[in-house]
């Protein structure tokens, strides 16, 4: 969107929310006239009203600093880089976390994809990947489709490839994230074909990784885990995107890997 006043901003996210004036004023507690009015300029709100408006049409922190700064207010939320005194204990229990989920793989990733953390299980994943793709800053969802990647030896490559798209596609929808745009044409740019998603079997609970490791498949079941109640960017953009074992035969041989 080219528009940067507030009231462009908060429009664009009621439009986004797929809410009418008449059904957020309702949420907000505020008359819908007092929204159109702040939607089209003839009223300036508050920086309580944006943080009220803005918890409701759950627009992400980045954005809302984009929204107070439009307003003419300073931002509200900080955006501390990772290795600083201010995520101490953030990156202390995300290790802790990772290292919980050993030797199963997980590995924290920001907004954007970029692995900030991994823990040991993540090498079963990356064996044979072009060390060109792991050197830091490290893409995962490069590192995964990239044909001197992982895309080898994931033997679902189409109906993962339709799984990760269908999820960025969303995730650059609601964060309105250029980098994800790009990051989503690149990843398009692939080999590797793409099932679109349809109605699951009447058995089935989620998209499978299957990966190839020591000559037979690995059947990995992705969780992503986020922190509540962020308070600043960098923990708000922060996730944890863990692999579990779908099947008995893939818990016991990633069990025996780690002895």
């Amino acid at each position: 969107m080219d528009t940067s006043t507030v009231g462009d901003l908060l429009r664009h996210w009621r439009l986004e929310r797929r809410l009418s004036q008449l059904e957020l004023a309702g949420r907000a507690d505020t008359s819908a006239r007092h929204l159109s009015f702040i939607e089209t300029g003839r009223a300036k709100p508050s920086r309580t009203m944006i943080a009220h408006l803005a918890e409701h049409l759950e627009i992400p922190l980045r954005e809302r600093n984009r929204v107070l700064l439009a307003a003419g207010y300073a931002p509200a939320y900080t955006q501390p880089a990772w290795d600083t005194p201010a995520m101490d204990a953030i990156r202390s229990a995300m290790r802790r976390i990772l290292a919980g989920h050993e030797p199963y793989p997980a590995l924290a990733i920001d907004q954007n994809w970029t692995m900030v953390d991994a823990n040991s299980g993540v090498t079963t994943l990356l064996e044979g990947v072009d060390p060109a793709l792991i050197a830091a800053p490290m893409n995962a969802l490069r590192v995964s489709l990239h044909p001197d990647g992982m895309a080898g030896r994931i033997r679902n490559l189409a109906e993962w490839r339709g799984h990760v798209f269908a999820r960025l596609t969303r995730q650059a929808e609601v964060t309105r994230s250029q980098q994800l745009v790009d990051l989503l044409e690149e990843l398009r740019s692939y080999p590797g074909g793409e099932v679109q998603l349809t109605l699951p079997e009447p058995d089935q609970a989620v998209v499978p990784l299957v990966i190839e490791h020591a000559g037979a498949p690995l059947s990995l079941l992705s969780v992503t885990t986020v922190f509540g109640s962020p308070m600043n960017v960098t923990v708000a953009e922060l996730a944890i995107e863990s692999f579990l074992p779908a099947d008995e035969d893939t818990m016991r041989r990633l069990t025996a890997d780690s002895r």
